[in-house]
């Protein structure tokens, strides 16, 4: 069709049959031979026929896609026969209100629209993950990956896609969860009673005071759960996602174990007020006590069955329960205005009396609970059932929406409801009434006391004997006597009782089955297992039953009610901090949906909640505190692997980001001099003993950066590096170093270690010594190595840097070495060795350790497509692997021996005191070897241990070294110079215009004027040689001045053989140090 060549797009103009074929010129065929190309075509949506831009359809031509289309909609593109990187995006995503069904706005690209699954963690099962291209098939090479199957799928309807939202109403079954959670056993039995002690005003305050906090968790909870996608576990969930592993497995446990405890709460406010209807009817079954208990256990039994029996069967009585508990106060608001009669009189009932209302207005407190802070412990957990929302937010269709708006309206309807009583019940009923209806009397009868007078009722005898046996301050079941009828508002207890016990069954298995999963504490993950399809947790469930049973034996609810007040106390104190330090913390990451709240409100949320802790019960509170304190030590102790992007690291980054923005405004001074050192480890795993080395004296003191240069083709190259940097930071980690790893791409290894010396840190943070391993085969290798070498060390020094170079007599490099050790061997490897992807060895356990010392390793390569066995080698415990954990052990009682032979600004005295400092390297004693003149020994030993005592360093055996340029003995100066033989050019002492024509391309030859300008500096190596070996063969450890080559004036071969001269045959390991000449020591205050 001639549309198909106008926009490279084809408009059906009719309804188009399932296959169609177009024929392309040849200019246009992939091939270039015009043979006919297919394009497949799905028809689309009747609503969508008959116009260009609705018809649902598309094209796929002859694309590396696997399956076939399995529904397709949009617009025809042949765009992609153009280009064949371009054809291989074969898969669509439909847009919103788009009859697109391409990838990308009608055209068959790579690249992709926005699409929810792009974004989503989680998918179904067996479904193959779709997500967009990477960077590298839109910049590089295109690869045919697995999101390249498939065609336009559009958004998925299940939680892999994306949710179905229910904004336009109240989410109701959530907040008819809270609701009767909040109302529970406390409203019906203790808050009349509550209104007696504390008086109507003491009472709102004591509603309000719970409101306001429970207001503001209610307010940060909504903040958090509308940031992201909530799954199950809701306040442990929510907590540990923000605040991270350490305070939410804290809260975890305390909240999973107060919601269990609440369990028996509101079991025993049942089987209370069964035991007072047994009570009535002289019907007990064994005492008040044991009926309590006995009721409790059989009640608890039955509601863990209902919850066995799944969630349906549990939303279902929680219905019931809310429309029982709706009728019996609609009951009990009737009865206020039902003229009393005699009998109801007796009980102290006298319906809406201003003269009532204004005696109960003040408090008459009694008994032990008779304070504020004594009542407002028994009612707070009667407010706490805020969260009974939050706590199956896995079982939300929603949470985002059904957790806020749910929260805040049971909020806002169940502080109504305790207003209105407490405000109609004291308005009603006195304090104090016998029952007895032969305590009526004429109005104004001499001798009769109290409000009961006027009314005609004589009360006095009980009161003051305090015998009464109703009235507000006696009779727990008013609510039932005031009533129209009585048994609707025994219902309505068994309603709120019931209807809150089973709220918080369901809650406490969900929140520990998901801390069980996330494997923050040990023994716990046994009850984590789900069962179903619903993944039920049968063994909390069982875990909760047992705990609920254990304080219903307790049979008192006063004394139930403050055990819990503390722990939901803390964990409201901990769902505010979290939301305040998530907004405070200005991380990107926080976006609430939910825009009411305020991060102050939250912050005076969590101050409040831990002062009325204390104010409850100081030592419940202390004992609460210890519990999350000891909680959080464990796991910062264990720091499980887990990344839930919490806002402590978000902290973390807003502190270091401070403090290294601040750090650059101070001007450097030598008293805070910091060792800061760039270690060119290569792969940090390959040079163990230098990364310990240098890690022991930067260890909480100063940074390390371990740098490594990539050579080879950049392709190559970047993949590798990206994936070894976090396999080398774990290897970090796992042996303790305190260090970054960085690494470079470069064409060579000087190149790169260049752009390590200048970019490498951060403000202030930047390395200011460059460590580095002796080159120890610098005379077998390759010329142009060992030229780059040295020129490293050039640049260092260009660059003002120090230098420390690390000899080991076996060498550093442990590449060849296999990195494994079997568990039940100690020096030695057994089994095959894995080398998997970054380049470490893991041992496979599957064969019996042996006794021998000599063992077969067979190393085998993992590669994608299988095993293949490269080598098979008997090994022993080698001397390199031994040398590679040097750093790692206890020193004992040597020497570390310090040869301060030329003054470098004091930086070869201030990393081997630093060393020393360490516990592996406490015991060593530290000398100090200096040069000096045979007739002046004396007078120059003083006056450098003068100086040391000025550095305040400790040192004080201080020897002085007169026979430094006494001539070596022959048979020394002879090895020097076979050492440098195979390196010199025998020119003769020609000039230097031939000499430089004679060392062209081979720059680190060495003239026979080289060999005689430096031959009193080589001859003193030689002797400084003789001089360690005579004073420091056993030492543990010896640290000299490094000695430095001018820049084009000395080869490299020459001044590695210096170094070689200097430091061979000694068994202790050497470390070479060079300052840059500036001073890293002061004895002056300022």
């Amino acid at each position: 069709h001639p549309s198909v060549w106008g926009r490279g797009l084809l408009h059906p103009r009719a309804p188009s049959p399932p296959l169609l074929w177009v024929q392309l010129p040849a200019q246009l065929s992939s091939s270039g031979s015009g043979a006919a190309m297919v394009c497949r075509i799905c028809r689309g949506s009747a609503a969508g026929k008959g116009t260009a831009g609705g018809t649902r359809a598309a094209t796929m031509a002859e694309l590396p896609c696997a399956e076939p289309l399995p529904r397709c909609s949009g617009r025809f593109t042949i765009s992609t026969l153009l280009s064949a990187d371009e054809a291989v995006g074969c898969e669509g995503t439909q847009l919103s209100g788009s009859s697109l069904c391409t990838r990308t706005f009608g055209y068959n690209t790579v690249d992709v629209v926005p699409a929810y699954e792009h974004y989503a963690n989680s998918r179904g099962v067996g479904e193959a993950r779709r997500g967009r291209p990477s960077l590298a098939d839109l910049h590089s090479i295109l690869k045919v990956r697995p999101w390249c199957k498939g065609c336009c799928n559009g958004l998925p309807d299940t939680e892999e896609g994306a949710p179905a939202h229910t904004h336009g109403r109240v989410p109701i079954a959530l907040q008819i969860r809270c609701m009767l959670n909040i109302w529970g056993v406390i409203l019906y039995l203790r808050l009349p009673w509550i209104t007696a002690q504390a008086g109507i005003a003491l009472t709102w305050l004591i509603i309000l005071m719970s409101v306001t906090v429970t207001t503001i968790t209610g307010l940060s909870i909504s903040a958090i759960s509308t940031n992201g996608k909530v799954k199950s576990g809701g306040t442990y969930f929510l907590i540990s996602r923000s605040l991270g592993p350490e305070l939410g497995g804290s809260i975890g446990l305390i909240f999973a174990f107060a919601n269990a405890v609440a369990v028996a709460m509101h079991t025993v406010g049942f089987a209370e007020t069964v035991r007072d209807l047994l009570q009535e009817h002289n019907s007990l079954i064994v005492d008040p006590t044991n009926d309590i208990r006995i009721i409790g256990v059989l009640t608890v039994t039955v509601l863990l069955g209902i919850s066995l029996a799944g969630m349906e069967w549990e939303a279902k009585a929680q219905i019931l329960f809310f429309l029982v508990i709706l009728v019996s106060f609609i009951n009990y608001l009737v009865g206020t205005v039902i003229p009393a009669s005699a009998e109801k009189q007796a009980k102290g009932f006298f319906s809406y009396r201003a003269d009532i209302f204004a005696q109960n207005f003040v408090p008459d407190w009694r008994g032990p609970e008779g304070s504020f802070f004594g009542l407002f412990s028994i009612f707070f957990p009667s407010a706490t059932g805020i969260l009974a929302g939050a706590n199956i937010s896995g079982d939300l269709k929603d949470p985002a929406v059904a957790i806020p708006k749910g929260t805040l309206m049971a909020i806002f309807w169940t502080t109504v409801s305790y207003l209105v009583l407490s405000a109609t019940i004291g308005a009603c009923v006195l304090r104090d009434a016998s029952g007895s209806l032969n305590d009526s009397v004429a109005v104004g009868s001499p001798g009769c006391e109290g409000l009961g007078c006027s009314y005609g009722w004589n009360f006095t005898d009980c009161a003051q004997r305090q015998s009464c046996r109703y009235g507000l301050s006696n009779y727990y079941q008013v609510m039932s006597m005031v009533s129209g009828f009585g048994p609707l508002i025994t219902a309505g207890i068994f309603g709120a009782t019931l209807s809150s016990a089973l709220a918080c069954l369901v809650s406490a298995p969900k929140v520990f089955q998901c801390l069980c999963k996330d494997q923050l504490y040990p023994l716990i993950g046994f009850f984590g297992k789900g069962y179903g399809k619903n993944s039920e947790p049968i063994r909390g469930y069982m875990l909760t039953y047992v705990i609920a049973i254990g304080f219903i034996l307790i049979a008192e609810l006063n004394a139930i009610a403050p055990i819990i007040s503390n722990f939901f106390l803390c964990s409201y104190a901990l769902i505010n901090f979290s939301c305040f330090h998530a907004s405070i913390t200005n991380s990107p990451g926080w976006r609430p949906s939910f825009r009411y709240y305020s991060k102050w409100a939250a912050l005076f949320g969590a101050t409040i909640s831990v002062v009325i802790m204390f104010l409850l019960t100081w030592w419940a509170a202390l004992i609460a505190l210890g519990i999350v304190v000891f909680l959080l030590g464990y796991v910062l102790y264990k720091k499980p692997d887990v990344n839930w992007g919490s806002s402590m690291q978000a902290s973390s980054y807003n502190l270091a980001l401070s403090y290294s923005v601040g750090l650059s405004e101070v001007d450097e001074h030598i008293k805070n001099y910091r060792p800061q050192c760039l270690v060119l480890t290569g792969p940090p795993n390959f040079r163990p003993a230098l990364v310990d080395f240098v890690g022991t004296f930067t260890k909480n003191l100063s940074l390390m950066i371990c740098g490594n240069v990539l050579i080879g083709p950049r392709k190559q190259k970047v993949p590798e590096a990206r994936q070894a940097s976090d396999g080398h930071t774990r290897w970090l980690l796992k042996r303790k170093i305190k260090a970054f790893y960085t690494n470079v791409l470069a064409e060579d290894l000087r190149s790169g270690v260049q752009m390590l010396l200048q970019a490498a840190g951060l403000g202030k943070m930047r390395p200011n010594i460059v460590a580095l391993g002796y080159k120890r085969d610098w005379q077998a290798a390759a010329p142009q190595s060992l030229e780059d070498y040295v020129g490293i060390l050039h640049d260092a020094f260009d660059f003002k840097h120090g230098v420390c170079l690390l000899r080991l007599r076996e060498g550093l490099n442990v590449s060849r070495v296999p990195q494994a050790h079997s568990k039940c061997c100690r020096h030695a490897v057994v089994g095959t060795v894995l080398l998997i992807g970054n380049g470490t060895l893991k041992p496979r356990q599957d064969m019996p350790c042996g006794k021998k010392m000599v063992l077969f390793a067979a190393v085998t390569v993992v590669l994608r497509g299988g095993a293949v066995l490269m080598s098979a080698f008997p090994f022993a415990a080698d001397p390199e692997q031994q040398a590679s954990t040097i750093f790692q052990s206890q020193q004992g009682k040597k020497t570390i021996d310090i040869y301060w032979l030329f003054d470098d600004g004091g930086l070869t005295l201030l990393i081997p005191y630093l060393l020393g400092r360490k516990k592996r390297w406490g015991k060593c004693k530290i000398r100090v070897f200096v040069g000096g003149q045979i007739n002046r020994m004396d007078e120059e030993r003083k006056a450098i241990v003068s100086l040391l005592s000025k550095f305040r360093l400790g040192f004080h055996e201080v020897h002085v070294v007169p026979d430094i340029n006494q001539q070596p003995r022959p048979e020394h100066i002879r090895r020097f110079d076979e050492l440098i033989a195979p390196f010199r050019l025998n020119d003769g002492f020609k000039d230097e215009a031939a000499v430089n024509e004679l060392r062209h391309g081979c720059p680190w030859k060495i003239s026979d004027e080289e060999v005689h300008r430096h031959r009193a500096k080589s001859l003193r190596q030689v002797r400084l040689n003789e001089i360690l070996l005579d004073y420091s063969r056993d030492a543990a450890l010896i640290a000299i001045t490094l000695p430095i080559g001018r820049k084009g004036r000395c080869p490299s071969s020459l001044y590695m053989a210096w170094l070689e001269t200097l430091s061979q045959d000694l068994r202790p390991p050497v470390i070479l140090i060079r300052g840059n000449q500036e001073n890293v020591l002061t004895f002056y205050c300022q």
